[in-house]
């Protein structure tokens, strides 16, 4: 099996405060604890982030076919929800996809894109706790 190895550096600067920087790139962000768990809101926090990564994956992976097969889908939005559950322990509970695609899709093109969802690397890695669920709009 071939691995992919990406090195993510992480600093805490405190305050509950982190500093996290990709290997590849060089980029960086900074991160803060969620508001509901001691957090001031300042940053996205941890948990906001797997969302994050949910819909940039979904959004890309749908780009990859999109471009595979001619559909046009810039300017595509995508929000995610995050829902937090606190019993048996504190864990995000379900993530809600919206998803908003900018043109009209024929029953084939909606087939091959909306079938995305299921094959996203971040879902597939993800607990079977965390409910999933994805809407789905367009143009008449």
């Amino acid at each position: 099996m071939d691995e992919y190895k990406v090195k993510i550096a992480v600093d805490y600067l405190g305050d509950l405060h982190c500093k996290v920087t990709h290997g590849l790139s060089g980029n960086s962000f900074m991160t803060d604890a969620p508001v509901d768990n001691k957090g001031k809101g300042e940053f996205i926090s941890p948990t906001d982030l797997a969302g994050a990564s949910i819909g940039s994956c979904v959004a890309t992976i749908m780009g990859q076919l999109a471009d595979t097969h001619n559909i046009d889908i810039k300017g595509m939005k995508i929000i995610v929800e995050k829902q937090m559950v606190n019993q048996p322990f504190r864990r995000i509970g379900k993530l809600l996809l919206d998803i908003t695609f900018p043109n009209k899709l024929d029953e084939h093109q909606f087939k091959i894109l909306s079938n995305v969802v299921k094959t996203c690397p971040v879902t597939r890695s993800l607990s079977s706790e965390v409910e999933l669920e994805y809407f789905f709009h367009m143009p008449n």
